[in-house]
């Protein structure tokens, strides 16, 4: 059987958005890949039904190698979303806050929690992962290390949590695009996402795009820009907006652009957030 592919190791804010879609969808089974083009390549060749990719953080914006690797897969379509709350947590077999040396997790977590460490661990040594899972997995091994990792992560290693939600930023989110070649029926409301690109680079051309789905009373929920990687201030345009592709006032406004622009592609209609307040 073929099960969700993820950004491995286990116990990464990747494996467990993958669950949390698999419970949605019926699905038990995971695959853990080493990279974002891999995890792609899963889908693709058939070794998995359905991939989970992060689209966009709250505060690290988008992620730009999901956004560049989607369209090198038009094969492929984004079938869901699931939106996960990140919130960080320092785990250790040390016992109290003392006994820890050294603190371990991914750059972008160790980041996100500088005032916890400075105000608590000042003078630990802090080292960077490739993933907060492999963080948590050290923290088993040792114990005078801590790991900044999610509960997730602490209950799959079982280690125990020092302290919880340390985030400096308590919304902190992550979105997560799931990648496959069929929407599984969920409910409402839908949202669709799609890319465009100007007939030409000159003064309004955006506007011109835009003003049609303002015009329709159709809401856009992202707007972002990513390079043509042709030429110098040549941009695409990632867009997500409200409602399905194939239902009007979207249908009719996505009709309209297509002789206006040089590039229209639909990535996907999908039920926002997997269509449920799901329990995490």
């Amino acid at each position: 059987m073929k099960g969700i592919a993820y950004l491995g190791p286990q116990g990464t804010y990747s494996h467990e958005a993958a669950t949390i879609w698999g419970r949605l969808t019926g699905q038990d089974l995971f695959l853990a890949c080493p990279d974002l083009p891999e995890v792609l390549a899963a889908v693709r060749d058939s070794r998995a039904v359905a991939a989970v990719l992060p689209v966009e953080n709250s505060i690290e914006g988008a992620v730009n190698l999901t956004l560049d690797l989607i369209l090198e897969t038009p094969e492929l379509q984004v079938t869901g979303e699931v939106v996960l709350p990140i919130h960080h947590c320092l785990i250790s077999r040390a016992g109290n806050l003392a006994a820890i040396k050294e603190v371990w997790s991914h750059p972008q977590a160790l980041a996100q929690c500088r005032h916890y460490l400075a105000q608590n661990l000042p003078g630990v040594a802090i080292k960077p992962t490739t993933s907060t899972a492999a963080a948590a997995s050290q923290a088993q091994q040792r114990p005078d290390l801590a790991a900044i990792a999610s509960t997730f992560a602490a209950g799959l290693y079982q280690v125990p949590l020092v302290a919880t939600e340390i985030e400096d930023y308590p919304d902190n989110k992550t979105r997560f695009w799931i990648l496959g070649q069929g929407t599984p029926k969920l409910p409402g409301p839908y949202k669709t996402s799609l890319v465009v690109a100007a007939v030409a680079n000159r003064p309004g051309s955006l506007y011109a795009i835009l003003k049609d789905f303002a015009e329709a009373g159709i809401n856009l929920t992202r707007i972002e820009s990513r390079p043509t990687k042709q030429e110098l201030g040549e941009y695409l345009f990632f867009i997500d907006c409200e409602g399905k592709a194939t239902d009007s006032p979207l249908k009719d406004v996505l009709a309209g652009l297509k002789n206006r622009t040089s590039l229209l592609l639909v990535l996907g209609s999908y039920t926002c957030n997997g269509g449920a307040d799901y329990e995490r």
